[in-house]
């Protein structure tokens, strides 16, 4: 039996949560970015939080120990580039793990903002479109959040991974 994984396919489960990651897709980078702040600067409160023992941590260490050492400048560059799935090395790392691992990296990330990593900038407003998609995640149950947040962070990163073609694309069976 194989597996048919496509990235871009959304992974959220509902139709509304289908709309949300869609609504996310059209937000320019730094608005996902913000939204993604936001999201988790609500985690624990309206937004619960995945269980970071589903992670696994050590399989990142470039995102989760070297990111720290770069600039406030190079990190947010970073996170760009990871939104824009562009091919570079921080942005492979990224997409080369599983989604868990992903949500864990801007888990991580966002407790360490203003810290050890690029903050968001203290006269930064949030637009309707961003509160309006906040409140929309809101409203779901964890389930759902789960869902749309792996989703929204398993369509980041770059791989040239290929999903596998189907039995009905190829017209061939596959053999053991």
């Amino acid at each position: 039996m194989t597996t048919n994984y496509n990235k871009s396919a959304p992974q959220a489960l509902s139709e509304d949560t289908q709309k949300l990651v869609e609504a996310f897709n059209k937000l320019d980078t730094d608005a996902k970015l913000a939204w993604l702040y936001f999201v988790y600067e609500k985690m624990g409160d309206s937004i619960t939080p995945a269980a970071p023992t589903a992670a696994e941590p050590e399989l990142a260490p470039k995102l989760l120990r070297d990111y720290y050492e770069l600039s406030d400048e190079q990190q947010l560059q970073i996170m760009r580039e990871i939104v824009n799935c562009e091919d570079t090395e921080y942005s492979r790392a990224y997409g080369s793990i599983k989604e868990n691992n992903q949500l864990f990296v801007w888990y991580a990330w966002a407790e360490a903002m203003g810290d050890q990593v690029v903050d968001m900038p203290e006269d930064y407003n949030a637009s309707d479109t961003i509160n309006n998609l906040l409140s929309q995640i809101e409203k779901q149950d964890f389930e759902e959040q789960m869902s749309v947040l792996r989703t929204i962070t398993g369509q980041m990163g770059y791989s040239d991974v290929k999903p596998i073609e189907t039995q009905a694309e190829t017209g061939k069976t596959s053999s053991l």
